[in-house]
C-alpha cells in the first residue's frame, strides 16, 4: 500500500525544487503529521523540510488575525443587538440563539453571500408567513380550534416579532465595524476579508503546494484558485474514478465541478486513478444484532492482524464515540500500543456529573425564614458521590439516612456544612456572579485531595481551565446579573463538547479515530462501525435561521452538500485499502428500524460486494436457577430474635401482619426482609402515593378524635362531630406538617399536587365524620396504638412464645361491642371465606386485609384478658366512604363477624401452624411460583427475576 500522502511527498520530491521553499497547505493538522512522516522516512540525506500549514492557518496568516472565543463574539453580539432592538430580551434568552446568529454570520461569509439582500428577502419571507390578513375572523377562530400551534396574536406582538427579523441585515453590519474597531474577528469575518483582497496579497515567498481537498468553500476556492492563476500554486488531487465519472455519485459532488472550472480543471491529473472499481473482493460488510455488539466484532477481527504487522496501518473508525470504551474493552492483549484520537467527552467523566449536582443544588436552594434550605433531591445525590463519602463517609451516611427517614423535603444548610471539610464547600448559597468562583474553590479542594490520582486530576484541570475562560469571558463582558437556570444551561453546552485527550504517540500503534479526522489518511486495514443511515452519512439538517430555499438560492451550504462531504469521506477510506471491514447494526432504535448505509447499498449494486455475513452473538441463556435457602443453624438463630424473651424488652423483634402475609406470598422474600435484615430502598416522599395518602388520612382523624392525656376514653356523640367538622381542615394541615416534619410555627407550603390532595383529604375526613354521625355514638378507646402479643408455637426446640406486634387504627365502643377498625385507602376485600383460607398461600383470592384486622383482635384480647365484650372487626375502606349500604365490617357466610371469639380457636390455631412452618427447619425458604407476585418485589432482581 503506497498512502496518498506518502506518493504526494514522493512528487515533491521528484519535482526537484527546494524543499525549504516550499509550503505545503493540507485540511488539517493530523494530515500534516502524517505528510511530515512519510517526507522523513523518504529523505535520503539531511535537508530542511518544506513549511506545512493547514488551510485554516493561511488566511489567519494572510489576514494579519485570529478569531476571538465565541462567547466573547456572543456578548460583543448582544450589547449591539441591545442597543438595535427596542425591547431585547435578557443574555440568558438571547445567547442560545445568538449562537445560531453568528454560525450563519460565518457561513455568509465562507460562502461570500450578500448578507444585506439575504436577510432582506429573510424578513419578507416571515412577514408574508405571519401576515393572516386574508383570513375572515371565523377561519381565524376555526383554524384555532383545530391546530393549537396557531396563536392569533395582536398587533404588538406581531410588530416584536417581525421587528427581529428586519434588524438582523442591520445587525450584521454593525456587528463587523463593532469588531473592527475592538480588534476582534471570527472566522467567516477573516475568510472573507482575505478573499475579497486577493489582489492585495503579495507573492508568497515559496511555492505552495494544496494536498488533499474536497469541498471548499467560496472563500477558500477563490483563494486557492488566485493562488494557482498568479503564484502559480500546485493541486494534488486524491479522487477516485468510481465516483467522479458517475454523476449519480454524491461523493464527486464538488470534484465534477472543480473539473470544469477553467482554472481548477487544469490542476486534475490526465489518468484519473480507479482503485474502487477493483476493491470487492477486499470489502465484507456486517451485520450484527446490538449496537454495542460491533465492539465485540472489532476485538476478533483484530485478532487475525499478525504480530509482524505495522499496527499503525489499521484504522478502527468510530463515527459514535460511544463506542470507544466497549471496543477499548475487547482489544485483544497482543495490541500494545494504540493512538485515540477522538478524545474522551469530559461529561462522561465523575467530576462532571459532580459539578453538575453541585449547580443542581444552588438551582433549588432559597432562604427560609432567615436560613438556606436545599431541596432534598439534589442533597442526596450529592451525597451518593465518593467525593465527599471520602471526605467523610460516616457524615454523608448519617445525613442521607435522617432525610429519609425524617422525610425532610427541605435540609437546612446547618445539617450539612461539616466545618473544615468538602461539606462545607459544597452545602452554601451563593449568588450566580459568584458561581465560578465557587466551582473554581470545589474542584481546587478535589484536585489537592486526589494529588495521587493522575486521571482524576486530568479531569479536574480540563474542568478548571474551561471554567477560568467561562470566567474571564464573564467578568470582562457580564453587566449585569446571572441567572442559576442560564448558567447551568451554559455549563452543560460547553462541559458537553470537551474533551481529555488520549497522552499516545500519534504515528505509531493502532489508530482510533472519527470519521472526519481520517481525512487524507490511508490505512491497509480499515474497520468501520456503525455503518447505518444516520451515521454514514449522519441524520438531521442544517441548524440555521436561513430556510432551505434562501441557503440554496445564494449559494449556503444545505445538507444535500453535506452528505456529499461525508460520502467522499467514506469512500475515500477504501481507495488504498487492502481490507475493508463494514459493520452495521441492524436491531430497531426509538422504534426505527436501523438501515444499512446506502453507501454499501451502492456498491452491492454496482461494485457486487458480497451480501452481509450476519454475525450472531452467542448467547447462552442460562436459565434463572430456583433459589432454596435450607434452615441452617445460623438462620435459627437469627429467627430466634423473634421468640418473646424474659428480658427488659421481651417484644424487640416482633412479626407484624405484613411479615406474616409476606412468608404467605413468598418465603424467600421474608428471609430477605425479616431474616437477613434487607432494607427496601427508602426515599424521601414528595408525590402524594398510597401509602403516603393513608398516612396523612390516619393522622388527621388521629387528630380530630384524639382522646385528652391521663384519660382512658372520649365520647362522641352528633353534637361532638359538630363542633369537629369546622376543625378538619386544621386538623388536616397538622396531619401534613407532621408528616413532612414542619414546626408549628414554620410556614406551610403547599405543592400544586399537594394543594389537591389536601381539598381531597378534607373531603373524605369529612365524609368518615358524617357516617359516625349518622350511624350514633361511641366511646373512642384508643387510635393508633401498637400492640404486642405472644402466641405458643409448637418448634423443634419445644413450646415457644413467638413475639406479634400491630398498631391498630382505630377502637371504640358502640352499644357494648368493641370495633377494632382499619382504615384503608385500596379497595380492600371484607368478605371471608373461611378462617382456614386466610392461611391458605395457594388462595389466590386470601384476604390479606381480614387477616390483618382479625389478628389485631387478636392482640387486643391478649392485652385485655379480662374482656367480655364482643371484638368486632372492621375494615373501614375510604373508597367506600360515599356507598349508601357501606358497612365496615367483615363478613363471612353472608353474615357480619359480630364476635371474634366465636373464631378465635381455629383462627389462632391457624397463625400458630403458619409460624410453626416458619420455624420448621425442614421448611426451607423458597421463591413463589406465582410470578405476579414478583413484578412489585423489591427483591426481584436478587432472584433474576
Amino acid at each position: 500500500m503506497n498512502p496518498f500522502l506518502k506518493e504526494t511527498a514522493q512528487k515533491i520530491l521528484e519535482s526537484g525544487r527546494d524543499l525549504k521553499e516550499i509550503t505545503v497547505v493540507l485540511p488539517n493538522r493530523r494530515a500534516g503529521l502524517f505528510f511530515t512522516r512519510y517526507m522523513g522516512e523518504l529523505i535520503q540525506e539531511p535537508v530542511w523540510m518544506p513549511e506545512v500549514i493547514t488551510i485554516e492557518q493561511l488566511f489567519y496568516r494572510l489576514a494579519g488575525n485570529t478569531p476571538a472565543d465565541e462567547l466573547t463574539l456572543i456578548f460583543e453580539l448582544y450589547k449591539l443587538y441591545r442597543q438595535i432592538q427596542t425591547e431585547p430580551e435578557d443574555f440568558d434568552r438571547f445567547y442560545f440563539w445568538g449562537e445560531l446568529i453568528l454560525k450563519d454570520f460565518n457561513d455568509l461569509d465562507q460562502f461570500l453571500a450578500p448578507a444585506k439582500t439575504v436577510y432582506t428577502n429573510l424578513a419578507e419571507i416571515k412577514e408574508f408567513e405571519s401576515d393572516l390578513s386574508f383570513l375572515s375572523e371565523e377561519q381565524k377562530e376555526l383554524i384555532s380550534q383545530f391546530w393549537k400551534a396557531f396563536e392569533r396574536q395582536n398587533e404588538s406582538e406581531q410588530e416584536r416579532f417581525l421587528r427581529f427579523w428586519q434588524i438582523l441585515a442591520q445587525l450584521y453590519d454593525q456587528f463587523q465595524a463593532r469588531l473592527r474597531t475592538a480588534g476582534l474577528a471570527y472566522s467567516g469575518q477573516l475568510y472573507r476579508q482575505v478573499a475579497e483582497n486577493t489582489n492585495l496579497i503579495a507573492k508568497p515567498e515559496k511555492h505552495v503546494v494544496f494536498v488533499g481537498f474536497n469541498a471548499f468553500t467560496l472563500t477558500e476556492e477563490k483563494l486557492i484558485k488566485h493562488f494557482v492563476k498568479k503564484f502559480g500554486a500546485e493541486i494534488y488531487w486524491d479522487v477516485d474514478a468510481y465516483y467522479l465519472d458517475d454523476r449519480l455519485q454524491e461523493a464527486g459532488l464538488f470534484f465534477r465541478d472543480y473539473q470544469k472550472d477553467s482554472v481548477l480543471g487544469k490542476t486534475f491529473p490526465e489518468e484519473i486513478p480507479a482503485e474502487i472499481s477493483q476493491k470487492a473482493p477486499v470489502i465484507h460488510t456486517h451485520a450484527i444484532p446490538l449496537k454495542t455488539n460491533q465492539a465485540n466484532l472489532v476485538g476478533k477481527l483484530l485478532e487475525k492482524v499478525g504480530t509482524e504487522e505495522a499496527l499503525e496501518e489499521t484504522v478502527i473508525i468510530l463515527p459514535d464515540e460511544q463506542l470507544l470504551f466497549p471496543v477499548l474493552h475487547t482489544l485483544p492483549e497482543e495490541i500494545s500500543k494504540l493512538n485515540v484520537t477522538m478524545g474522551y467527552p469530559i461529561r462522561n467523566a465523575p467530576i462532571y456529573a459532580f459539578l453538575d449536582a453541585v449547580l443542581d443544588l444552588q438551582r433549588y436552594a432559597k432562604w427560609k425564614n432567615g436560613r438556606v434550605i436545599f431541596y432534598h433531591k439534589p442533597v442526596i445525590d450529592l451525597l451518593s458521590f465518593s467525593y465527599l463519602k471520602a471526605s467523610d463517609a460516616e457524615f454523608a451516611e448519617e445525613i442521607s439516612e435522617k432525610i429519609k427517614l425524617d422525610n425532610l423535603l427541605d435540609v437546612p444548610v446547618e445539617a450539612l456544612a461539616k466545618e473544615g471539610t468538602l461539606f462545607q464547600l459544597v452545602f452554601r448559597k451563593v449568588e450566580p456572579q459568584d458561581l465560578f468562583d465557587y466551582l473554581g474553590e470545589i474542584i481546587q479542594y478535589l484536585a489537592q485531595e486526589l494529588k495521587e490520582d493522575v486521571i482524576q486530576r486530568s479531569y479536574l484541570y480540563q474542568a478548571f481551565k474551561q471554567l477560568n475562560r467561562l470566567k474571564e469571558v464573564f467578568r470582562t463582558n457580564q453587566d449585569k446579573g446571572l441567572k442559576m437556570d442560564f448558567v447551568l444551561k451554559l455549563f452543560r453546552q460547553i462541559f458537553r463538547e470537551l474533551k481529555l485527550p488520549f497522552e499516545g504517540e500519534p504515528l505509531q500503534g493502532l489508530q482510533i479515530m472519527g470519521v472526519l479526522e481520517s481525512r487524507n489518511l490511508d490505512f491497509r486495514r480499515v474497520i468501520i462501525c456503525d455503518v447505518n443511515e444516520g451515521s454514514f452519512p449522519p441524520g438531521g439538517g442544517i441548524n440555521s435561521m436561513i430556510p432551505f430555499n434562501l441557503r440554496r438560492a445564494f449559494g449556503l451550504p444545505v445538507q444535500e452538500q453535506n452528505d456529499a462531504i461525508y460520502a467522499y469521506t467514506f469512500y475515500r477510506l477504501l481507495h488504498r485499502a487492502e481490507e475493508v471491514h463494514l459493520i452495521y447494526t441492524t436491531s430497531a432504535d426509538q422504534g426505527k428500524a436501523n438501515e444499512v448505509s446506502r453507501f454499501v447499498q451502492q456498491m452491492q449494486a454496482e461494485l457486487h460486494v458480497s451480501k452481509p455475513d450476519t454475525v450472531m452473538i452467542p448467547v447462552q441463556l442460562t436459565p434463572g436457577k430456583e433459589i432454596t435457602l435450607e434452615k441452617t443453624p445460623e438462620i435459627l438463630q437469627r429467627l430466634s430474635n423473634y421468640v418473646k424473651k424474659e428480658v427488659e424488652n421481651p417484644y424487640e423483634k416482633s412479626f407484624s401482619a405484613s411479615a406474616l402475609s409476606m412468608y404467605l406470598d413468598c418465603r424467600l422474600r421474608f428471609y430477605f426482609r425479616y431474616v437477613a435484615s434487607l432494607k427496601e430502598k427508602e426515599e424521601v416522599v414528595s408525590d402524594i402515593d398510597p401509602m403516603t395518602f393513608g398516612t396523612l388520612l390516619h393522622s388527621a382523624l388521629e387528630f380530630l378524635y384524639e382522646v385528652e392525656e391521663g384519660k382512658s376514653h372520649r365520647d362522641i356523640d352528633s353534637h361532638t362531630i359538630d363542633r369537629l367538622l369546622p376543625q378538619v381542615p386544621e386538623a388536616v394541615d397538622k396531619a401534613i406538617r407532621k408528616f413532612y416534619k414542619k414546626e408549628n410555627g414554620e410556614e406551610l407550603e403547599l405543592s400544586g399536587q399537594l394543594v389537591i390532595a389536601r381539598e381531597i383529604f378534607i373531603k373524605f375526613v369529612k365524609e368518615i365524620l358524617s357516617y359516625d354521625q349518622k350511624n350514633g355514638p361511641f366511646r373512642v378507646i384508643g387510635l393508633e396504638k401498637e400492640y404486642q402479643a405472644g402466641i405458643p408455637v409448637e418448634t423443634a426446640q419445644g413450646k415457644l412464645e413467638i413475639a406479634l406486634k400491630g398498631v391498630i387504627d382505630r377502637m371504640d365502643i358502640k352499644n357494648s361491642v368493641v370495633r377494632l377498625l382499619d382504615y384503608k385507602t385500596g379497595k380492600d376485600n371484607k368478605t371471608v371465606r373461611s378462617i382456614a383460607s386466610l392461611f391458605d398461600r395457594k388462595d389466590d383470592k386470601r384476604n390479606k386485609a381480614a387477616m390483618q384486622t382479625l389478628l389485631y383482635a387478636y392482640f387486643y384480647q391478649y392485652e385485655h384478658r379480662a374482656n367480655q365484650l364482643p371484638l368486632k372487626p372492621g375494615i373501614f375502606n375510604i373508597k367506600e366512604i360515599y356507598n349508601p349500604q357501606f358497612s365496615p365490617f367483615l363478613v363471612m357466610d353472608k353474615e357480619e363477624i359480630s364476635d371474634y371469639r366465636d373464631f378465635a380457636a381455629e383462627f389462632e390455631s391457624g397463625l400458630s401452624g403458619l409460624l410453626a412452618e416458619i420455624f420448621n427447619p425442614e421448611v426451607p425458604f423458597d421463591q413463589t411460583e406465582d410470578e405476579k407476585k414478583c413484578t412489585y418485589c423489591a427483591y426481584k432482581e436478587i432472584c433474576g427475576r
